[in-house]
């Protein structure tokens, strides 16, 4: 039989207190770097300079960014808009850079990349970086709200409150890790995260849904064996979209180019967390919180059967 589709004996459920020990160690981690050097916000937040650039032939990104490099340009992103002729280079503020030498600066450094033309200079301050931050952030919570009402009309609350810690779990691990690793936070690893609470929500439905399923069919086991067996079913599964959609992820982190590595990143390490607390995070915690075949199974009434005799 092959591999995935054979219903696996592995008992999850007696490393949940490991596990549970493990996510506080980390959230922990994750939090601590998040006070203490706080996240590294990219130019969509931080605000900056847009400066447009086109040229007469094809231009390879990698000179371009090596020539603002030996410039003494720091914090920018470079790509191709349009065209492989069209170029777009976002600068980040400094302090005491004089705004009006700027383009006349990136287009002598540029000079040796072929024949630049400057065609646009857009100055964006950081108020509308503020803007963005506070709406990224809502996003996030306005996600975690209508999951929590969502999962409670279709299952119960307890399923509910486990589901939204997973995903608060999964949000914690990723931004900190961004922040640990000095990664610039910007509005693709934004999208990227609410991606990875969409993908780790789908992964817990359908955990639950199983569950549900054999609340009703294993009516004389107990609840930690029935979330056991449940994860077992459904492990076939899960491997296979995570390894399938790992893949993908990788090909884009190494072959897709320096604008979108962040937002594969991302996806990657939300890919391992979001399997990880589907699994451990969110069964785990709706058993500590008390689920039960009751909460799931309606209870016959008495009396229901109506005869049919005047």
């Amino acid at each position: 039989m092959d591999f995935f589709t054979k219903v696996t004996r592995i008992d999850f459920m007696r490393q949940r207190k490991l596990a549970m020990i493990l996510s506080v160690v980390l959230i922990t981690v994750a939090i601590a770097s998040l006070v203490l050097q706080q996240l590294k916000f990219g130019i969509d937040f931080t605000g900056g300079t847009q400066v447009e650039v086109g040229y007469e032939q094809a231009v390879e990104l990698r000179s371009i960014r090596s020539a603002l490099g030996d410039a003494g340009f720091g914090n920018y992103v470079v790509q191709h808009f349009g065209t492989a002729r069209d170029v777009l280079i976002r600068l980040a503020p400094v302090e005491g850079q004089d705004k009006s030498d700027l383009s006349g600066r990136i287009l002598n450094a540029l000079q040796d990349t072929g024949e630049p033309q400057l065609r646009r200079v857009d100055f964006v301050g950081p108020q509308v970086g503020e803007e963005l931050t506070q709406q990224g952030g809502l996003a996030v919570l306005y996600a975690l709200f209508f999951i929590l009402a969502y999962v409670t009309l279709r299952f119960e609350f307890r399923f509910a409150v486990g589901a939204v810690i997973a995903l608060a779990h999964d949000v914690i691990l990723v931004v900190g890790a961004f922040s640990i690793m000095r990664l610039d936070f910007d509005l693709t690893v934004l999208a990227a995260i609410l991606a990875v609470i969409g993908y780790s929500l789908n992964d817990t439905i359908v955990v639950f849904d199983r569950i549900r399923e054999n609340f009703r069919k294993m009516r004389k086991a107990d609840s930690l064996a029935v979330v056991n067996s449940s994860i077992n079913q459904m492990l076939g599964r899960t491997l296979v979209t995570s390894l399938t959609t790992l893949l993908v992820l990788l090909a884009l982190f190494f072959l897709g180019g320096e604008v979108i590595r962040g937002f594969a990143l991302a996806l990657i390490i939300g890919i391992f967390v979001g399997t990880y607390s589907s699994i451990y995070v969110a069964s785990a915690a709706a058993l500590a919180l008390g689920v039960s075949k009751e909460d799931l199974i309606q209870p016959k009434k008495e009396g229901a059967v109506v005869d049919d005799v005047p």
